[in-house]
């Protein structure tokens, strides 16, 4: 699958956002390892660098420099994934590592679709422990049609998939054992689609790779 990389900067120095091509292909190697199982491959398609301090710090879901970013810069068809890098500094995105469109979301408003993850989140970024690439392996996650696996919590339906163990909350860090709904199974700490240490992360299940191959048949055109 096509990726477009757009790195926002608010000036060409590491720690304002001025990633480096290296960064990025490491990135992209890093999800290729972690959805081999799926059967995607990411290839990159392109990366942009735009110079603008207000979307590098302000950013976020449902602002008006999140719709101007990717009205200008967003490239592709339902099936190009495109990843904008940016501060989180200020407003509706301070402190995020991420954020992402879900595919039923394409069809209805096209432009706004992709992900949105902190620059430092990449591999050798600054952001420990979140900084060996899983931020983006997450989000994409979205982006193929994935939930949380603590949605829903201990009831219900959670997250739409059947061999992910019920989860009450998200995790953090590695908490080996800790299992928080009286449902079969520990808490599914080392799947990407927790909030766990990039370190802990290493997995997606049987049946997350059933459910997001059929969100991206139906909804991205992707089979």
């Amino acid at each position: 699958m096509q990726v477009y990389v757009h790195v926002i900067y608010s000036s060409t120095s590491a720690s304002n956002g001025y990633v480096p091509d290296s960064q990025i292909t490491n990135q992209i190697s890093v999800m290729n390892t972690a959805y081999a199982g799926a059967g995607i491959t990411w290839s990159l398609a392109g990366t942009t660098r735009t110079q603008n301090s207000d979307w590098f710090s302000n950013v976020g879901p449902g602002t008006s420099q999140q719709t101007a970013m990717k009205k200008a810069l967003r490239q592709g068809g339902a099936n190009a994934l495109n990843v904008y890098l940016v501060g989180f500094k200020s407003g509706a995105g301070a402190g995020l590592l991420g954020y992402s469109t879900f595919p039923s979301d394409y069809s209805g408003n096209p432009t706004d679709d992709g992900t949105v993850i902190l620059f430092s989140s990449l591999p050798g970024g600054t952001s420990s422990p979140y900084n060996l690439g899983q931020t983006l392996t997450h989000e994409a996650g979205h982006w193929v049609g994935l939930y949380h696996t603590f949605q829903g919590g201990c009831s219900g339906s959670g997250d739409s998939v059947s061999d992910t163990p019920a989860e009450a909350s998200s995790a953090f860090g590695c908490p080996t054992g800790r299992d928080t709904c009286s449902a079969a199974g520990v808490d599914p700490i080392h799947n990407f689609m927790d909030y766990t240490d990039d370190s802990c992360m290493n997995q997606f299940t049987a049946g997350q790779i059933t459910r997001l191959k059929s969100q991206i048949a139906t909804y991205r055109g992707i089979s």
